[in-house]
């Protein structure tokens, strides 16, 4: 088994990591048998630096997210492996100690806003509470930092906004208060799962634009999940593809978009209009993502791969094919070199 994926910050002095994942296997109990959502995934992130991790729906991505942040609860349960945030494994945390990173030095934004804020509730209660959650703050110092954490997203008028109820605002200006929230403590890791999905290009441009720029003040580090390989080609510094549960390419994120080296990434670029830039008829990858309750013997991915060959009946590994370039293949790069060739 080659080492996981690590990952250096921009500057020139290496920092320790934020968070390194370490084999991770998240499983469901269900009637039909277990479910292995997350299988074997290992990932090492750095202050300040920004990993994309994309896929299709049912990758594990997301659940990836939500074993971070200690938030799968039965009938799943992490099966295996190490989460270490700044060098302390977290997995199995007690209770209070759990509570005490969940929302202050780990925060996580939600596709839907309303999953983070309170219908019945004005932002500034919502707010204020949160800070007073982890800060022996009076009132009126909780609000002062609940309206600079707003302004800090773009926010215009803080003060009316934090008067008012989430109905009373946009779904962008929701999503806007929602990462304004889990900013509040400057965390030193936040998990964003697909919250720009549902917006329109311009406000999350937008949106993006705001992130990365507080990211990059606070040093802290984000993994941003989608499935939106042209939301993250401007925003992240590196990039994770996962199928099937298992993460099967990751490198920077030029590196990864420009020369991708797995089958399942050349076709997921090679789908996208926004990323095709041969100007070619846009190409569906054949065939379905498999059963989870049913996961071929060998790669995951062969049934639906074109360059498939009898060593893939057998289960390849994460390997470094050149610094910094990991890929779960027998043949990495044949597929994109089919394309070009073709």
């Amino acid at each position: 088994m080659s080492a996981p994926p690590f990952s250096l910050p921009s500057s020139s002095q290496p920092s320790p990591p934020t968070l390194e994942v370490r084999h991770l296997r998240t499983q469901f109990d269900t009637r039909a048998g277990t479910l292995t959502a997350v299988d074997d995934v290992s990932f090492t992130l750095a202050p300040g630096r920004i990993m994309g991790l994309v896929g299709e729906s049912g990758s594990g991505k997301s659940v990836t997210g939500f074993s971070i942040m200690g938030l799968v609860d039965a009938p799943g349960r992490i099966a295996g492996g190490e989460i270490l945030f700044q060098g302390r494994d977290i997995v199995g945390l007690p209770a209070r100690e759990r509570r005490h990173l969940q929302g202050n030095r780990i925060a996580m934004i939600f596709q839907d806003p309303m999953m983070t804020l309170n219908p019945v509730l004005r932002i500034d209660a919502q707010m204020t509470e949160a800070v007073r959650a982890h800060r022996r703050v009076s009132g009126a110092q909780a609000r002062e930092l609940a309206r600079d954490a707003l302004a800090a997203m773009g926010i215009p008028s803080p003060d009316e906004r934090l008067r008012a109820y989430p109905h009373q605002l946009s779904g962008g200006m929701r999503q806007r208060v929602a990462i304004a929230i889990a900013m509040l403590h400057r965390p030193d890791l936040i998990i964003a799962d697909e919250p720009t999905t549902a917006l329109d290009v311009t406000i999350q441009a937008q949106i993006l634009c705001e992130v990365q720029k507080l990211v990059r003040e606070h040093r802290t580090a984000l993994i941003w999940i989608t499935h939106d390989l042209s939301v993250v080609a401007g925003l992240a510094d590196e990039l994770a593809v996962m199928y099937a549960g298992r993460i099967v390419e990751h490198g920077s994120v030029d590196a990864v978009l420009d020369a991708p080296q797995h089958p399942y990434t050349v076709g997921l670029i090679a789908s996208l209009p926004s990323l095709n830039q041969r100007g070619e008829r846009l190409r569906q990858i054949p065939g379905m993502t498999p059963n989870l309750l049913a996961m071929p013997a060998g790669c995951a991915f062969a049934p639906r791969c074109a360059q498939a060959r009898a060593a893939c009946g057998v289960r390849p590994e994460l390997t470094e094919t050149r610094p910094g370039r990991f890929v779960r293949c027998f043949h990495p790069g044949a597929a994109q070199l089919a394309r070009e060739t073709a």
